[in-house]
């Protein structure tokens, strides 16, 4: 699927919105992204062949899906499911809770024990990285190790350093960062559509302020 076939289905799908945001830095946005709305079978099963390709591109196999709560937890059932489907490959599925469960089985990890496999990571999007970074060390404190970190959207916004928190977070944990599709996607979506002018000049603002590669 070209990425930009996959920024349509997302604003098919309602995920990626357009208009005038405040997001959670305090910085106004034209789109909000949330992979949350893709809540019914069919939509997920798409959404799983998407990762499932992108995983397939990781120079080392996963053996082992994690999804971190919450958003991340779905992702990885449905790309653990196309995994097998359309590529052959058996893989386990695991994820952390919020919180340490104090009865039953215990502990904050669930699923497939992750001691002496590849992980790959599948989460929504890099914001900070404080998501990643903690699936990150749970998997390594477990006896794993971390093929790559697969997301939908990188949002290409530059960091004090000049790169983007995608870059970032591949340089500090030295594991392959993907994503689907990057903003840059998007906006070359939206001008293909001929949708609104008014949203595309928006994006294409915002790119050039606070994008890499704008």
């Amino acid at each position: 699927m070209r990425p930009e076939h996959f920024a349509a289905r997302l604003i098919a799908e309602d995920v990626l919105l357009f208009g005038n945001f405040v997001l959670k830095s305090g910085r106004e946005s034209p789109y909000f992204f949330n992979l949350g709305a893709i809540d019914n079978g069919p939509a997920l099963e798409w959404l799983g062949d998407a990762y499932a390709a992108l995983a397939m591109t990781l120079p080392t196999r996963p053996d082992v899906v994690f999804g971190p709560a919450y958003k991340g937890i779905p992702i990885a059932v449905a790309t653990a499911v196309a995994l097998h489907r359309s590529h052959g490959q058996q893989v386990g599925v695991a994820f952390d809770r919020k919180e340490a469960k104090a009865h039953g089985e215990g502990g904050r990890l669930v699923g497939c024990p992750l001691a002496g496999q590849n992980v790959a990571i599948v989460d929504d999007i890099v914001t900070d990285g404080g998501a990643k970074r903690a699936a990150f060390d749970a998997i390594v404190a477990a006896g794993g190790e971390v093929a790559g970190i697969l997301i939908a959207l990188d949002r290409q916004e530059r960091l004090e350093d000049g790169a983007t928190a995608a870059q970032t977070l591949e340089r500090q944990l030295g594991t392959p960062v993907r994503s689907v599709v990057a903003l840059e996607h998007v906006v070359r979506c939206l001008e293909q559509a001929g949708g609104s002018e008014q949203a595309l000049a928006a994006m294409r603002e915002y790119r050039v302020r606070y994008c890499a590669g704008a």
